[in-house]
């Protein structure tokens, strides 16, 4: 008989998130989610069946992570519940940590003052778009995941954009496990620590429960240890100092060379950018926070176009992750739609920027929202509602293939 492996059970922190009456309907959340590639790029996994978003999210010390789902309250339509599973026994869940969390969905999710107002002024000028109840784009956690991901979007098909992220999510997992190391550097030891085995998650059900709740003007925090009306709320894990993965930082993929980082990730060119931005992030020569803090589009767009391999898609992609949707990010799925849902053929890239301004402009300063309003709207006429399609049909959804019986004959 097989020897019996040491399970630990870890304790899952449930927070509840105030969303206001905007956002607070129970199909909300799939909509605020389900509506650009990002969300279908590793580590995110949005479950269509049971209408979840979970992925990995930074703890408040920037290097641990822990697992964290994002459902809607099935007793009160203007919330969101929040569930932490730590994956450390010694590293407990604290208040920071779970300010941390909230903090990174209020910016995923886009759940502010400011994008509330921005989702009412847009269904101004497109009043479909309050119909459809769009007036929102998913983003990461951090600016520096939007950006990476935004050069990985850049000339090339979503099924390449999928398997790159895919490859920068399973490399961080190695980096933090020390299966992969970077050169050697006086820090190497803090970033490539021992190998360690993987982890394991099971669902286990639950049988008690201990509750504490602490109440802000915007936020409940519950922490809820084996609730019976949470059976998913607990972990088993093989190893207390078990690891899991996330999308690199920019100090882990600073610590590689090209050379490494194209072998585990198959990046091609944009390998080149990617590891200058994250080395300029880390250093210090690029202050992504001094980009959320301005209130000038134009200075941003100005500063993005000075990086190394970032041209006016990347930079235009950046500006809407900052909630600046002046400019449209154009590209050959640009050119498609132009021709397929306007009527429009561009033979000369000199006019691709005149006609886009042309289309879009009167809905300004929405121009983005705008555009990609169209493009969701093409985009689930051909293949369903992107919230409702398996993960295995993400790599379909592009105009080129937008054929309903491609989607349906790859999930026979």
């Amino acid at each position: 008989m097989a020897a019996r492996k040491n399970i630990i059970l870890m304790e899952v922190v449930e927070l509840e998130l105030d969303i206001g009456e905007n956002f607070g309907s129970s199909s909300k959340l799939e909509e605020a989610v389900c509506n650009h590639g990002f969300f279908m790029m590793a580590p995110n996994e949005w479950n269509p069946l049971t209408k979840t978003l979970t992925r990995p999210l930074r703890l408040d010390d920037s290097i641990t992570s822990a697992i964290v789902s994002v459902s809607h309250d099935g007793t009160n339509p203007n919330s969101l519940r929040i569930r932490i599973h730590p994956l450390h026994r010694h590293r407990p869940i604290s208040s920071s940590d779970r300010q941390s969390v909230l903090d990174q969905v209020r910016r995923m999710l886009r759940i502010s003052s400011k994008d509330k107002n921005d989702v009412i002024e847009f269904q101004k000028v497109y009043p479909e778009a309050k119909t459809r109840g769009f007036g929102r784009l998913f983003r990461s956690p951090t600016l520096f995941e939007d950006t990476v991901k935004s050069l990985l979007l850049c000339a090339c098909g979503i099924r390449r954009a999928l398997e790159m992220a895919e490859n920068l999510y399973k490399l961080q997992s190695k980096l933090t496990d020390g299966i992969i190391r970077g050169p050697p550097t006086p820090n190497s030891k803090d970033l490539n620590s021992t190998r360690k085995r993987g982890f394991k998650r099971k669902i286990a059900t639950a049988t008690t429960t201990t509750t504490t709740t602490t109440t802000t003007t915007t936020t409940t925090i519950t922490t809820t240890i084996n609730s019976k009306k949470a059976p998913n709320l607990q972990f088993e894990m093989q190893n207390s100092d078990e690891k899991i993965g996330n999308f690199p930082s920019p100090k882990e993929l600073a610590s590689l060379d090209e050379d490494a980082l194209n072998k585990q990730c198959n990046l091609g060119y944009r390998v080149a950018h990617i590891l200058n931005f994250a080395k300029k992030v880390e250093n210090g020569k690029i202050k992504l926070e001094k980009y959320e803090q301005e209130i000038s589009s134009k200075k941003i767009f100005d500063s993005l176009m000075k990086i190394n391999g970032f041209g006016p898609f990347v930079c235009a992609n950046v500006l809407m992750c900052l909630g600046f949707y002046q400019k449209v990010p154009v590209d050959s799925e640009t050119m498609r739609h132009l021709r397929q849902v306007h009527g429009i053929e561009i033979h000369k890239k000199k006019t691709d920027k005149a006609i886009v301004e042309q289309i879009y402009d009167k809905y300004g300063p929405f121009q983005c929202l705008a555009y990609w309003f169209e493009l969701i709207e093409y985009y689930e006429s051909k293949f369903g509602k992107l919230s409702e399609l398996p993960k295995s049909s993400y790599s379909k959804v592009t105009g080129y293939l937008g054929n309903k019986q491609n989607v349906k004959n790859n999930n026979d």
